[in-house]
């Protein structure tokens, strides 16, 4: 029989998998009794992991999400990763509060790694460069979009002082209802509903400080030309971030944080739907120009519009799955990479 702690382990790994366990189930995968595995059961409750028990005749017992962050277990592919997304927020084009954090994470992650991990990790050497045009954006603190995503979900009130600029001359206190996070040029602003001066304006979010608590749930208004897009394609035109009226605009869902499709979005417009999806409304001079630059983010695609776009993804996937048959065809090597593409 196993030792008490790697049961234990095995348990927990087990239970990670996202499904309900009966009882029966786990003393069968882990070879014990079922009175062997309520015992480890409390003993993981005893260490922080929320394990609910669930009654009835399909019952038993499933790991929640808790209230506080518990001990978390790891395989050896997953550590590194781990590591190396640190490595890659701790540069500081994340902003300085999310750099100093990914650095004290990533050090707790090697002070308790085994030496065959430690070693793979210290032969990184990542040094990420920022994109041009992104040079001279304000960082933004990652705690201020939580606070804004938050309120924007919740249907909220919100209070924040708004620091100076070109048309605030002096701090600002701000009520406001909040409706959207986006992404423009690289800057992150706040689509919202001014209750002040009863007109939608957007906010620079580097210039938020959010006050607490929030006021009271809203229900939310109708946006100005229908869409988000519309909205702030109309704010931004004529300004220092005048829009191109592209012959040729499309709507994308990407599967990726909205924080990682903004700084290659270029005049894109990259709005925040969830942690791991973001919508993303882009132009170009051609349909099939349009598709592959959308296709570069190298993500699930969902098409929201136009059928034109639909159809020039269809035009692409033939045209690059003729290009690939004939390179089978042809006998020529398929590991053969250009040092070009590579670098890019």
């Amino acid at each position: 029989m196993q030792k008490t702690s790697s049961r234990l382990l095995a348990l927990l790994s087990l239970l990670q998998t996202h499904r309900g366990w009966s009882g029966e189930d786990l003393a069968e995968r882990l070879d014990i009794t079922s009175r062997t595995v309520r015992r480890d059961i409390d003993r993981l409750r005893e260490l922080g992991y929320p394990i609910t028990t669930v009654k009835g005749p399909a019952g038993g017992y499933r790991l929640e999400a808790g209230t506080h962050l518990p001990p978390m277990l790891f395989d050896d592919d997953q550590a590194v990763a781990l590591a190396v997304a640190l490595q890659t927020a701790a540069t500081g084009t994340t902003g300085a509060t999310v750099a100093e954090d990914a650095i004290r994470a990533l050090a707790t992650l090697r002070q308790v790694m085994p030496p065959r991990l430690r070693h793979r990790i210290d032969l990184l050497r990542i040094t990420a460069v920022p994109p041009p045009a992104a040079r001279d954006t304000p960082s933004v603190d990652a705690q201020v979009l939580v606070d804004l995503s938050r309120a924007i979900h919740a249907r909220e009130e919100l209070r924040f002082d708004y620091a100076p600029g070109p048309s605030t001359p002096a701090d600002d206190v701000r009520r406001v209802q909040p409706h959207h996070l986006v992404t423009w040029r690289h800057r992150w602003y706040l689509v919202a509903w001014d209750l002040h001066r009863e007109d939608w304006r957007t906010f620079r979010v580097d210039r938020i400080r959010p006050r607490t608590p929030t006021g009271p749930r809203f229900t939310p208004r109708d946006l100005p030309g229908g869409t988000v897009s519309a909205f702030v394609i109309s704010r931004f035109r004529g300004n220092d971030g005048t829009t191109t009226d592209w012959p040729c605009r499309g709507e994308v869902i990407l599967r990726l944080p909205a924080a990682d499709v903004a700084p290659f979005a270029q005049d894109g417009i990259v709005e925040e739907l969830g942690p791991r999806h973001c919508r993303l409304i882009l132009g170009s001079w051609s349909w099939t120009g349009l598709a592959a630059a959308i296709g570069r983010f190298d993500t699930d695609v969902e098409v929201i519009g136009p059928p034109q776009l639909a159809t020039a993804f269809g035009d692409l996937a033939a045209r690059y799955a003729h290009a690939a048959q004939a390179l089978r065809t042809s006998g020529a090597d398929p590991t053969l990479s250009c040092t070009r593409s590579e670098s890019q």
